[in-house]
């Protein structure tokens, strides 16, 4: 008898810690989520910078325009336009996030003079050869994963909580993502991606982050370090401008051919 009530009440602890280690996890990321939110809009220069196995490495120029957009499964919106080099200058990419539904993509393929939506089941592929994927181009949306917390530990000198995500839309190239958030501002500084079979993909790392409107933060610089391809992708971003007036026509998929 003594041994099965042990038995029951190790049981019964084991559940309450996974449970408030689910709890602090979506605690964490409603925070994070929280201290972001109000900056309205944004526009950006960035410069992507891919590399192969070889260190060979090829350079794009692209502009972001961004909008925070409201209503109960209403993410961000965001505009990618590529100016160089020729071969892909021209070439659109939008992107509606939602919190529930599945989000909605577009690319302008200048070649084709085509607009091509990208269904929910291609979101895992990669984006423009980069070792991003479409699916991590959407905005950050609490909705989009469970959460649980994992320990605490200190990346780079800088005290952090290290939560999982689970992805909860289908068709995500994803089974969990690791990430490591700094507990004073709560900035993502490392995510880790696990494929469908469990194994490390890819690591992502965010540095020189800078501060805006005296309350938004961001990274300017993100590099993905594929480790089973060897190949990476570095972002280095600069230029950021917020509170711009950014109309929602800003972000109209029928004016995709039309982006300059």
């Amino acid at each position: 008898m003594y041994k099965l009530l042990t038995s029951l009440l190790l049981i019964l602890s084991a559940s309450a810690v996974a449970e408030t280690a689910q709890e602090k996890g979506l605690a964490i990321a409603v925070e994070a989520d929280k201290r972001d939110l109000g900056w309205q809009d944004s526009t950006a220069n960035m410069e992507m910078i891919l590399s192969n196995k070889l260190g060979e490495k090829s350079t794009r120029l692209i502009r972001i325009k961004s909008k925070e957009t409201g209503g109960d499964d209403n993410g961000d919106k965001s505009l990618t336009v590529f100016d160089s080099p020729r071969d892909v200058k021209g070439t659109a990419f939008l992107s509606f996030s939602h919190i529930i539904s599945p989000d909605d993509q577009w690319l302008y393929l200048p070649a084709l003079k085509r607009v091509k939506r990208i269904s929910s089941s291609n979101k895992s592929g990669p984006f423009m050869g980069s070792e991003f994927a479409f699916e991590d181009l959407s905005s950050f949306e609490v909705g989009k994963y469970t959460y649980t917390y994992l320990r605490d530990e200190e990346l780079n000198g800088v005290k952090s909580f290290v939560i999982e995500y689970s992805p909860t839309y289908k068709h995500s190239g994803y089974t969990r993502i690791i990430s490591w958030i700094d507990q004073q501002e709560y900035r993502v500084q490392k995510s880790e991606f696990y494929d469908r079979k469990g194994d490390l993909l890819k690591t992502l790392r965010y540095t020189d982050y800078r501060l805006y409107l005296d309350k938004y933060w961001r990274a300017h610089k993100m590099s993905m370090a594929n480790h089973q391809s060897e190949k990476s992708t570095d972002l280095l971003w600069r230029d950021y401008q917020f509170r711009v007036g950014l109309s929602d026509d800003s972000f109209n998929r029928n004016s995709l051919k039309r982006v300059r």
